[in-house]
């Protein structure tokens, strides 16, 4: 059931014996005999892709509801053990995955020599489980969701622009003035071009429009550290940038929003080891930091 269910997921037998850490072979033979044992064909192949059969495509999902409560078991029983084990699949903010995350895995993979960790890097809303991932970290006001999620830290947002074009544009000391400014966007805010501030008067809304947009974070702070505009990043990006007087933060007294940085994890009434572990291990590590 394992190797019928990777095979679907990841699209290709090749893929599914990575994942597995079998041969091709294995894996064709293991699909073979159930599909013998069953009396039924589940997947169509052709040399460019596969697809299921209509009794494939139901006993797909019945083996996914299954394989979920197996794993449940074994988690109910080695919760009782404490030890952590097995494979860790783990998806993470690109950006703040290299910066904050990256220097982490190390010693937890020293404390814990049975956990194998699987880590995948990405902006992209994962579905957690349809995608089987076993823990996601996030940054963000979380939407409703069926996940279970573990404060780990906060970042707030941060106006700023290099003094040296501070120096020759001026310095705003009110919203209103991000009118007559180079503004660098991140594309990506859910309030796109809609800025909302909160200063001594109360909110504030103004609306940008920028000189550039990006999907990316670093785009924008390279650019102003080059001298190009104003951004509104938050402190896990530009954290030492502001420390270091190569960005210089804008309007102090003019907030933008915080953001949770969370750890999400499908709701199940036994959390593995594994996942209680690494979700204290980041905690420990992320809780104090001085963005």
């Amino acid at each position: 059931m394992r190797v019928f269910v990777a095979i679907v997921e990841r699209g290709s037998f090749i893929g599914a014996a990575d994942d597995l850490g079998l041969s091709k072979a294995a894996v064709s033979r293991l699909l073979a005999d159930l599909e013998k044992r069953l009396g039924v064909r589940l997947l169509n192949r052709t040399t460019r892709r596969l697809s299921f059969t209509g009794e494939g495509e139901t006993f797909y999902q019945r083996c996914k509801t299954l394989l979920a409560e197996v794993e449940e078991a074994e988690a109910e029983i080695t919760a009782r053990t404490g030890e952590a084990r097995g494979l860790l699949k783990v998806n993470v903010p690109v950006t703040f995955g290299l910066l904050h995350l990256a220097p982490l895995w190390g010693p937890f993979m020293a404390q814990n020599p049975a956990v194998t960790l699987d880590i995948t890097l990405s902006d992209r809303l994962v579905d957690v489980v349809e995608e089987g991932y076993d823990l996601v970290v996030r940054i963000g006001r979380l939407r409703s969701s069926s996940l279970i999620s573990r404060l780990l830290s906060t970042t707030r947002m941060a106006l700023c622009a290099s003094p040296k074009y501070l120096d020759e544009h001026g310095r705003p000391t009110h919203p209103s003035e991000l009118a007559g400014h180079a503004i660098l966007s991140y594309s990506l805010f859910s309030t796109g071009d809609q800025w909302t501030f909160t200063g001594p008067d109360g909110p504030v809304t103004i609306v940008v429009a920028p000189r550039m947009r990006s999907n990316s974070g670093d785009t924008c702070r390279y650019a102003a550290l080059q001298h190009q505009g104003i951004i509104l990043q938050p402190t896990v990006l530009i954290g030492d940038d502001l420390r270091s007087g190569a960005l210089e933060e804008i309007m102090p007294a003019y907030r933008s929003f915080d953001m949770g940085i969370h750890a999400l994890y499908p709701s199940r009434r036994h959390v593995s080891p594994k996942v209680r572990i690494l979700i204290d291990h980041l905690h420990q590590a992320l809780a104090d930091r001085a963005w």
